[in-house]
């Protein structure tokens, strides 16, 4: 996809069917911007996260991920929706991109505005959680579940509830997760159902700590889950915020792959933006 200037470009990240989806904005950048103004983008625009697209002349394709709070190492649904606004109107785009020092593989195949994408999210590690982080995260979310910590870049916690009505039930005290996650540098607290014989299961992302009191969509930690339990699993998320969504992942052996489907909503130069901080440089 060739853009003459930098663009914002609103995409819904891991639909549900044609609804729903995480809204994320995705910056194809042409002039540098400071990361002030690039947090200041996902509430200006009523998305939680904000993926910037760096295009080379050559090599790996550059993202960066922030929240209003700050950058991440990594984000799913931004990668899919990034993927989704690099495809433009090819029958199926292939690409490398580079997220800090990681390169990696990613694939779209687009229909109209709409779109299916996956990406390699790379190794996940997966360990124990200590007694302070059991104790503090179990007590934050009001009881004491299965806990496992999983990491893509950054750690996060999986917590394990029987069925999807306990989850839709579950309201953490976000000032007593926010510390617990704090204290051990956690992303946050992924809780899923007890996935069917079919991989089909439900979830929900509590991450206080960027920002992001529950998220619609988390697609690395639903990729971390799959390479926990070995499978392929789909799993409904972001139902308690009213925007349905739905990641499909798989961690059979050993190779990990995340995905979803996205539609592309709206497009706009980037300089019609109203930063409040130093001026990007654009007219």
């Amino acid at each position: 996809m060739r853009h003459d200037t930098a663009s914002v470009i609103l995409v819904r990240a891991c639909l549900r069917g044609n609804a729903g989806g995480s809204p994320t904005a995705v910056v194809l950048e042409d002039a540098p911007l400071t990361d002030d103004q690039r947090r200041e983008v996902p509430a200006a625009q009523g998305t939680s996260h904000a993926v910037f697209v760096r295009l080379p002349g050559d090599g790996p394709i550059d993202l960066r991920f922030f929240t209003s709070a700050g950058e991440l190492p990594a984000c799913g649904h931004g990668t899919i929706a990034a993927l989704a606004a690099l495809a433009g109107g090819r029958r199926r785009f292939e690409t490398t991109l580079r997220t800090g020092d990681r390169v990696f593989e990613g694939w779209c195949e687009p229909n109209g505005r709409s779109s299916e994408a996956a990406f390699d999210p790379g190794p996940v590690k997966h360990r124990e959680p200590d007694a302070a982080e059991r104790s503090l995260v179990s007590a934050a979310l009001g009881f004491e579940p299965e806990l496992r910590v999983a990491g893509i870049g950054r750690e996060r916690v999986l917590a394990s509830v029987p069925d999807r009505a306990t989850l839709a039930a579950l309201t953490p005290d976000m000032d007593r997760l926010r510390d617990a996650c704090d204290r051990s540098g956690l992303l946050g607290v992924y809780v899923y159902s007890r996935p069917s014989v079919e991989g089909s299961l439900a979830a929900r992302m509590f991450a206080p700590s960027i920002g992001v009191p529950e998220d619609i969509a988390n697609a690395n930690s639903t990729a971390c889950l799959a390479a926990y339990l070995g499978t392929a699993i789909s799993v409904d998320m972001g139902d308690s915020l009213g925007s349905p969504a739905t990641i499909t992942a798989t961690g059979r052996g050993g190779e990990v792959r995340a995905g979803g489907r996205s539609l592309i909503e709206a497009e706009f130069p980037l300089h019609a933006f109203p930063f409040h901080g130093k001026e990007s440089g654009k007219p």
